[in-house]
């Protein structure tokens, strides 16, 4: 952060690195106490804002993404699920918003994926054009069949167009856990890296990156997942 930085340290906040934003879901003082990064309304505002400067700011540029300690993101807040049913449709529907717009931001992005990635945050790492996963620890997974939750249609959609059939059917239906080398081989994730080197790595494929920023790029981007935005950007009625 800044120093004029006064985001919350365990919200998301946005640093610049020449021509690569930072942006990361928390600041704990110990990374061993760091939050599961789940949407919180207040997490999905600073995110929110986050992306709005990535997007005011000119030039070359690529984004990406990153938690701290164990947690990349544990996605939907289980809390507000369980407090809220009815509220449920429009939560999701907002979250989904998140990953539309991730998908068609100008900038390249870079998912640095420091550890767990569950749910929808597994999702929003997949809404990224790039993923870096630690190669130790940390699993990508997908527990809404565990959990007795549906797929709207538009995570399904943003699943089954970034995955190979096969494996986001096994993802899906049987909840599996992906350690990193398996991510890779699944095509989940596109590289590995050590514990502490995850973020340098996808900062360096994010300047290598960073010039094929703009509306061609956006618009490239955009027809590989246009059928996804579609679903994505549909409110959803009931869950």
């Amino acid at each position: 952060m800044t120093p004029h930085d006064t985001t919350p340290p365990n919200l998301p906040s946005l640093t610049r690195h020449e021509s690569v934003f930072v942006l990361r879901f928390a600041q704990p003082e110990d990374p061993a106490d760091a939050p599961d990064n789940t949407f919180s309304p207040d997490f999905l505002d600073a995110l929110g804002a986050a992306l709005d400067e990535v997007e005011a700011s000119e030039g070359p540029a690529a984004l990406v993404t990153t938690g701290a300690g164990k947690f990349y993101s544990n996605g939907l807040n289980l809390g507000i699920v369980g407090a809220d049913p009815e509220g449920l449709p429009a939560y999701v529907s907002r979250v989904q918003r998140v990953f539309a717009r991730v998908l068609r931001l100008e900038v390249p992005t870079v998912a640095a994926i420091n550890g767990h990635a569950f749910g929808a945050g597994a999702m929003l790492a997949l809404s990224h054009d790039h993923r870096v996963m630690r190669a130790d620890r940390g699993f990508w997974n997908l527990p809404e069949a565990k959990l007795g939750m549906p797929f709207p249609a538009g995570m399904n959609s943003l699943i089954t167009s970034r995955l190979s059939a096969p494996v986001a059917a096994t993802a899906m239906l049987t909840s599996r856990r992906y350690p990193a080398t398996d991510a890779v081989a699944a095509g989940i994730a596109h590289e590995t890296a050590d514990a502490g080197a995850v973020l340098d790595r996808a900062v360096e494929v994010a300047a290598e990156l960073a010039p094929l920023r703009g509306a061609n790029h956006a618009g490239i981007r955009a027809g590989l997942v246009s059928g996804v935005l579609l679903h994505l950007d549909e409110p959803i009625d009931r869950l």
